[in-house]
């Protein structure tokens, strides 16, 4: 691939932008808003320029809602040989292409399964798909050049290519990624109005549900518009295992002993659920899950104390397959949890106390 145009140049498109212009392909940026994309432009994306013959691949980074449109004007304008999406939902946008009597041989959809908690060009990384997945949703009207036109992009931003259908594709992104979001959210309204007393008591827990709840409102709303139904059914699913959680809670308090085992008999099966579920999540790189063990060490609020802790973990030859940090409540420390694999934890543990750094049992 030489040269790409990128149509939308928000966190997404301006990442690909920044990730192909960094494997020496010229990009071309456009965008309904001129100052997005002069600011992707300015920070090494590509130019604004308009091409001056149609590039090997475009790249529509709009809402859902507009892909059609805008692939409709793109073919009309001859912009490109081939074109890709990347778009949170995939069905909808088939459809109105469709609908619209768009080229569909040269038009393959496209998601790369990667993201940020902030939006517009200025969150862009060109290394934000760089292992992760990347969905392409061919149909058998699909052109071979322009599968391996996605397929290059792919490569060339880092991540892995999954081919999948469209409508499986929408379901599978409702249960792993549109109704945790929402699920992130409702729990951090919860938070809204609460005591500050009991806001300030907030540890890892409850920051690693509702990190995901500091997203873009109006973005998500694009997005679940045009999956509704597929999250609706599986947010009720969720809240017929609430009502069962309830259930059970109250269960607990009943003066009854028989009661109070049958909720305890919920609660646990609810919670064995989960490890199940948790477990089957694929582990680094895609790898089978691999059980890790966590090393906490206390870590002081000064310049450089990570980067040093990282170098003696490093000298100690301790890989790190995860980090977390938590900072504790009123005081110039945290607690920096490092995941590792079983084998290193004595290792590991001993060799950082005899360099004075203070690991929690």
């Amino acid at each position: 691939m030489r040269t790409a145009a990128v149509i939308g140049t928000g966190l997404i498109g301006t990442s690909a932008a920044l990730a192909l212009a960094g494997r020496g392909v010229a990009v071309y940026l456009e965008d309904a808003d001129p100052d997005a994309a002069r600011t992707a432009s300015a920070l090494g994306a590509g130019t604004t320029e308009l091409p001056d013959a149609p590039v090997d691949l475009a790249i529509i980074a709009v809402p859902p809602a507009l892909i059609g449109k805008v692939l409709a004007d793109c073919q009309r304008r001859d912009l490109a040989r081939c074109y890709t999406d990347v778009a949170s939902v995939k069905a909808g946008p088939r459809s109105e292409v469709t609908a619209l009597g768009c080229d569909t041989a040269h038009y393959i959809g496209g998601h790369p399964m990667a993201g940020r908690e902030r939006s517009g060009p200025l969150a862009a990384r060109a290394d934000l798909f760089e292992g992760r997945p990347w969905v392409l949703t061919p149909t058998p009207d699909t052109d071979t050049d322009t599968l391996n036109a996605a397929l290059e992009l792919v490569a060339l931003c880092g991540a892995m290519p999954i081919v999948m259908d469209a409508t499986a594709h929408d379901r599978a992104v409702g249960l792993v990624s549109h109704a945790p979001q929402l699920l992130s959210s409702i729990i951090a309204a919860r938070l809204e109005h609460a005591d500050e007393t009991a806001v300030r008591l907030s540890g890892q827990g409850v920051r690693d549900v509702t990190r995901i709840a500091a997203s873009n409102p109006a973005l998500w709303v694009d997005i679940l518009s045009a999956n509704a139904g597929v999250v609706a059914d599986i947010l009720q699913e969720v809240a017929a295992d609430i009502d069962d959680t309830v259930t059970a809670l109250r269960a607990l308090q009943a003066a009854d002993e028989g009661e109070r085992r049958a909720g305890a008999s919920g609660i646990e099966a609810v919670m064995r659920r989960g490890n199940t579920g948790q477990a089957r999540i694929p582990g680094k790189h895609g790898a089978p899950p691999t059980r890790y063990e966590t090393v906490t060490v206390v870590l002081g609020d000064q310049p450089g104390e990570l980067g040093r802790l990282f170098g003696e973990v490093g000298a100690l030859g301790v890989n790190i397959e995860d980090v977390t940090i938590e900072h504790s409540s009123g005081q110039q420390v945290g607690h920096v949890h490092l995941d590792v694999a079983p084998a290193a934890v004595r290792l590991l543990t001993n060799g950082l106390r005899d360099r004075g750094w203070s690991v929690r049992d």
